[in-house]
């Protein structure tokens, strides 16, 4: 089955997708895909089938999301809580995502058409290596895309990745590139595994369960949550719809929300510089207290400084991480 379904609205789906496009729509949805094993024994199925008919479901809901204009969507596909699972179980979906992602490498003139940039966002080597290489490949090939994003939490927990963004900053600090200082929780946002990617304005998850289950807990402060109780390989266009309608009905609290809180953290941001600054003119000045414009000076100086800091680490980040994915893929390709 393939990742990218073509096809056009029936008319119908047509006008109502005209109707919420009217309406402020989110340009980023996560979704929680829950349900499959249920939907296997529902129908008799081995949990295997569940699996596939929930990636197929994938498949045409990323159709939908194109036709109404979304242009980035995050799923969850594999928890690292998963691994817990039995072994056939496990090593079934293991096997499942190798075909996937083969499947997506041969569809790769079909992803340039369409723009689609694919992320993987997880700890990768909790994976067999065929696996990681395969997914590496995907990554370095789609990355220059640009239309659309599609970012797959695979061995992924929302506190493992807040945990690996604290390492990130423990190593710039280790390697001189940022001072203790400039942690922040902006600088915590950009050291994520989804630092490139706006957070969710909308995450659903189905199946009647109504947690997170650890999945994007830092990015969904301010995001509309839908919980809804069709098992995702049941999901339908009329789901996301109403969905989306619940985004619009909450848009204006969900943006004031998240103004406010863009506010203080530039607020707090600036007494954290200010501190740093009085700190600093206290134990190299004269013993004079200094004057408004000195101190506002010294301001100056000081976040121009810390924000080429900041810079200097994120692109050593980057970098880092790009070397991952490139080592990866050229040892696949050696062997």
């Amino acid at each position: 089955m393939s990742w990218i379904r073509e096809g056009e609205l029936n008319l119908l789906e047509k006008i109502s997708a005209n109707i919420l496009k009217a309406g402020p729509m989110p340009k980023h949805v996560a979704f929680i895909m829950d349900g499959n094993r249920r939907f296997a024994r529902k129908k008799n199925m081995e949990r295997q089938e569940g699996h596939m008919q929930g990636f197929n479901k994938l498949a045409e809901t990323l159709r939908w999301c194109k036709h109404l204009n979304i242009q980035e969507v995050t799923v969850y596909a594999f928890s690292i809580e998963n691994f817990k699972r039995t072994k056939n179980e496990v090593d079934g979906l293991m096997e499942l995502a190798k075909k996937k992602f083969e499947k997506l490498l041969e569809e790769r003139d079909n992803l340039e058409k369409h723009g689609v940039c694919v992320r993987v966002l997880g700890d990768l080597n909790m994976l067999p290596l065929d696996l990681q290489q395969l997914i590496a490949k995907a990554v370095v090939t789609t990355k220059a895309h640009n239309k659309c994003f599609l970012n797959v939490c695979f061995a992924y927990t929302s506190r493992y990745e807040i945990t690996n963004a604290v390492r990130e900053m423990a190593w710039g600090v280790e390697q001189g590139l940022i001072k203790a200082s400039d942690v922040s929780e902006a600088l915590l946002s950009e050291c994520l595994y989804s630092n490139n990617s706006p957070n969710p304005d909308l995450l659903i998850r189905t199946s009647g369960e109504v947690r997170l289950s650890d999945f994007l807990l830092w990015q969904t402060s301010h995001s509309c949550l839908v919980f809804q109780s069709v098992l995702w390989p049941e999901y339908s266009f009329w789901n996301l719809c109403e969905a989306i309608l619940q985004y619009q009905l909450n848009h204006k609290s969900i943006q004031k929300a998240r103004d406010l809180h863009g506010e203080d953290q530039a607020l707090l941001q600036l007494e954290a510089d200010r501190a740093c600054v009085a700190e600093h003119m206290q134990h190299h000045g004269n013993g004079k207290p200094a004057d408004a414009q000195r101190r506002q000076e010294a301001l100056l100086h000081y976040t121009t400084c810390r924000e080429e800091r900041i810079q200097d680490f994120l692109e050593a980040l980057k970098h880092k991480r790009d070397s991952y994915f490139n080592d990866l893929w050229s040892d696949g390709i050696l062997a």
